[in-house]
């Protein structure tokens, strides 16, 4: 067995079954499409990075210029093993007075124990806040309208912050730290603080009628924006070309060194990856897991995750070999049956 199809084994074991909605989902699944929704993102792994020497010790360990971070601006930014292979995807957001970093849950423990072992904290100081803060979203359409009056700030003021752009509201332990997201393909704004605080604002936007989406909802989101998710569609055997981190905007090409940028820029100015993430489309829905055949039966790929969207039907993200093209049909193993899919390339509005 040759390592890619170890790595598509290994990540497909872990991923979870065929997402779908119920009555109640679906409707909170429209108003994410065309109102707004809350979704509970507390469970990203959440740390603080102060001091002189911060963002040069941050970035010699993740792919993205965060020298050029000033503040209420922010990025994503990759974490690597000295192999290329993705530790974490993460955002990296400057608050002025320090650096705040978060990452997908299941991403967590590694990005810290990276930091724990090469940031030196007597040049930056590193502190996990996942336990002692909390962060939920709002997202849809009308995400700033709703959002800002709750918070005590100017719509207009959420509605101009650009990917990734922050405005801190607020002081204190009540300070609340807005950063507009992408990750689930409408605009969003997450808003972390204390738990306590975030315990209080998911009270008042609740009482404010607006729909709680729930993970599943939050899961056909993500695979309909293409959003790759650690432990699920990328981990450590991942080179981050072949998530679409690139697309994504987390590597930059012209920044100092870091761990891993060897292969990062081999790739980049030699070669290509001879996988990638690419969207499957199918009359019925797929299991996560499944194998993907080309048209002679030979094994070209793994589903990484599949949803079933109340907008576009079956929906997958899958790792494919570079060889299928955009609009290839290919086929889908599933409880013996052979389920004919079309593939299409995975877009990002940034």
């Amino acid at each position: 067995m040759n390592p890619t199809d170890q790595a598509d084994r290994s990540v497909a074991g872990s991923v979870a079954t065929t997402s779908t909605l119920d009555v109640v989902q679906t409707r909170a699944y429209r108003a994410l499409q065309d109102h707004a929704a809350i979704v509970d993102r507390s469970a990203r792994m959440r740390m603080s990075f102060t001091g002189d020497k911060a963002k040069e010790a941050l970035g010699g360990l993740l792919t993205n210029d965060v020298a050029s971070l000033t503040k209420g601006a922010g990025q994503r930014a990759a974490a690597l093993t000295p192999k290329g292979r993705v530790i974490a995807l993460v955002r990296v957001i400057d608050r002025g007075d320090d650096l705040l970093v978060d990452a997908d849950a299941a991403a967590g423990a590694g990005f810290v124990a990276m930091i724990r072992k090469f940031v030196n904290p007597r040049l930056a100081r590193h502190t996990e806040l996942t336990a002692a803060t909390g962060c939920v979203g709002v997202y849809g359409p009308e995400a700033a309208r709703l959002l800002a009056p709750l918070l005590g700030e100017g719509a207009a003021s959420l509605a101009e912050l650009p990917p990734m752009g922050s405005i801190t509201i607020g002081s204190a332990e009540d300070a609340v730290l807005v950063v507009r997201s992408t990750d689930l393909g409408v605009t969003g704004y997450d808003c972390i603080a204390t738990a306590d605080r975030i315990a209080r604002l998911d009270g008042v936007l609740a009482a404010a009628g607006i729909a709680r989406a729930d993970a599943t909802v939050a899961a056909v989101a993500r695979v309909e924006a293409g959003m790759p998710q650690w432990g699920v569609e990328m981990d450590d055997e991942t080179i981050p070309q072949e998530a679409n981190l690139d697309a994504l905007g987390a590597i930059s090409f012209n920044k100092g060194c870091y761990t891993g940028q060897e292969v990062v820029a081999r790739i980049h100015f030699r070669g290509h990856v001879n996988r990638h993430l690419r969207w499957l489309t199918a009359a019925e829905p797929l299991a996560a897991g499944s194998t993907v055949q080309d048209a002679t039966g030979k094994e070209i790929g793994t589903v990484r995750s599949s949803v079933v969207s109340p907008q576009r039907g079956p929906l997958a993200i899958a790792m494919v070999r570079r060889e299928v093209a955009p609009g290839d049909e290919v086929t889908v193993l599933a409880d013996g049956r052979e389920i004919r899919v079309r593939c299409a390339e995975i877009s990002y509005e940034q």
